[in-house]
């Protein structure tokens, strides 16, 4: 069922605020208000007319071309949700595709309040993250994540949570894991995380998955959860020391 958040997401009207920055492409933070029809929010699980949220918004006219990925990044953030959803890890906010939002269509990803201090390598010092990290180093494995900054790990203001963000730069067909999360390199693949791969592979793609990416990168998402799912999978390791992002956070 959706949360209130989504159905906000999906239908509420969208202000944006302004720019935030450091982003190499065009990333806006957002106020999105009211959820549309009342009536059809009940339907789907509440978030009607009243409530507000703030939400990062990343509009495709705003894309820097890029020669390895096609146009349309804001697909890839909202596949990433799919998948982080898919696998029952969720650790993607909520993140949907619109074409009516202020400057065209693009993602609209709810916006995390995070401990602005914190990153990946900052939180790796504490041996109580290292469970929500390796679940986050094993999505990457599977999203053939390209751009794994330390500063895409965010920890939650309350609750300790750590989210994923900034997941454009996904589901290539070709390996191209770049990330600063290479501490568990060497480790076996906690039989949970490998478990949900399995059962993303019998079970399949979702459809709202599948309806984001081309059947080529579908394909290859299988085959590296079949990798994963293998009870002799290993997190990798980076013998060359060059499959890191820049800048590092």
């Amino acid at each position: 069922m959706p949360t209130d958040e989504l159905n906000l997401l999906r239908r509420g009207q969208v202000e944006v605020l302004g720019r935030m920055p450091w982003g190499s492409n065009a990333t806006l933070l957002a106020q999105v208000c009211g959820g549309g029809d009342s009536e059809s929010a009940e339907r789907e699980g509440g978030g009607g007319e009243g409530g507000s949220i703030q939400a990062v918004y990343k509009p495709r006219r705003g894309e820097r071309p890029l020669w390895d990925f096609p146009a349309g990044l804001d697909k890839r953030e909202v596949a990433a949700y799919q998948l982080s959803e898919a696998l029952g890890w969720g650790i993607v906010p909520e993140t949907v595709l619109r074409d009516d939002l202020p400057y065209g269509v693009g993602s609209l990803q709810r916006f995390v309040p995070f401990q602005t201090e914190e990153h990946y390598f900052s939180l790796y010092e504490d041996d109580a993250h290292h469970p929500q990290l390796r679940t986050i180093c094993c999505f990457d494995l599977l999203a053939n994540q390209t751009d794994r900054k330390s500063g895409h790990c965010l920890l939650a203001l309350e609750g300790g949570r750590i989210w994923a963000v900034d997941n454009a730069l996904s589901f290539h067909v070709e390996p191209k894991l770049r990330t600063v999360i290479w501490e568990f390199g060497g480790e076996a693949i906690p039989d949970h995380l490998r478990a949900d791969a399995a059962r993303l592979v019998d079970q399949g793609l979702p459809d709202d998955l599948c309806a984001l990416l081309d059947p080529d990168e579908r394909d290859a998402l299988l085959r590296r959860a079949r990798h994963v799912a293998d009870d002799r999978s290993r997190f990798p390791i980076d013998g060359s020391g060059r499959a890191y992002p820049w800048p590092l956070v």
